[in-house]
Order: structure tokens, then sequence, then C-alpha cells
């Protein structure tokens, strides 16, 4: 937590929120650094839900240190940044421009390690209706590794007398 308090200025958040918050309207919210900051909590130390994240923050005085808070000081309740997602951020590009700013701060501060990238595959049934869905053509994005991931993939599948994987022909992507 030191490290990355010390290596990344989270203030840059205000920047990129400052239109979804009034200051001169209704009571006042909790400081959009804290919910952003207790996100990443959750994904680096790999918590599976927010109620859980807000149980360890209340215990945890590293955790509380990180995101600004006394001993004293009250935790977000563990429904309120999925709340402020739904309500102020539905529908923008927020968490991206955030989580990549940090991601790119901590690459220069050698916080992360590029070599390796490690991915869950884990297979878990979707809690969907089959029957309601909606049909939309999606831009496939590029990712940093997915070239690396690939090859990986290629030499795994030869080492295993699979044999390769079609080439991707099309862009785009039903979901």
């Amino acid at each position: 937590m030191r490290k990355l308090e010390k290596a990344i200025d989270f203030s840059f958040i205000y920047d990129i929120v400052k239109d979804p918050y009034s200051p001169d309207h209704g009571r006042p919210s909790i400081d959009p650094v804290v919910l952003f900051k207790m996100y990443l909590i959750r994904y680096i130390f790999g918590i599976r839900s927010m109620r859980e994240t807000v149980e360890q923050i209340r215990t945890n005085v590293a955790y509380r240190w990180f995101l600004g808070l006394s001993l004293h000081d009250p935790v977000p309740h563990h429904s309120t940044p999925s709340k402020n997602y739904a309500r102020r951020f539905a529908g923008t590009d927020v968490f991206q421009k955030i989580f990549s700013r940090i991601l790119e701060e901590a690459f220069q501060h050698g916080l992360v390690d590029p070599s390796v990238v490690f991915v869950d595959s884990t297979h878990v049934k979707a809690s969907a209706n089959k029957r309601k869905f909606n049909t939309e053509v999606a831009e496939v994005e590029a990712k940093a590794y997915q070239e690396e991931l690939e090859k990986e993939i290629e030499r795994d599948r030869i080492a295993h007398g699979k044999s390769p994987l079609p080439p991707e022909t099309d862009k785009k992507n039903e979901k």
C-alpha cells in the first residue's frame, strides 16, 4: 500500500469524475478517490466481493491508511461503490480511464512485471435469462499481451499434438 501511495498521485481522479459530481447540490458525496481505491484494494488482493472488501477495510490498518481513514472514521457502506458506479458512471469509460492511468503509472514505477501474465480461465455458469437478450456487434480491442498469449497457446497446442487455431479473419464479434 505504501509503494502504491508513494508512486501514484491519485488526485487525477478528480478531473476525470468532475462532471458527474456536483459540489453544490445534494448532500456531500464520498470522496471519489476513496471509492476507486476501494476497488483497487479489492482487485489487488483478490477479494471476492465489495461486502468482504469493506469488512477487510474495517479491520486492516494498512487499508484504512491507504484510503485516508482514521481508526474512528466510518468505512463507506458496501453498496456505495456499486450504486455510485450504476448511477454516475454507467455507460461511460470512467473506470477504463482511471484504471488505465493507474496501471500506466504502476508500470512506470516498476510496480508491475509485464513479463508474465496470468489469466484465470475458471468456467462460471452465468445467471442469465437465456430467452431475453440483445445482439450487438462490438469492436474487438487488441490487448497488449494478446499476440504473445496466442503464440504461447500455439506452442502448447503443438506440444500436445493439437492442430493450430484458425486465423482470426473478422475484427467484429457478436456479444
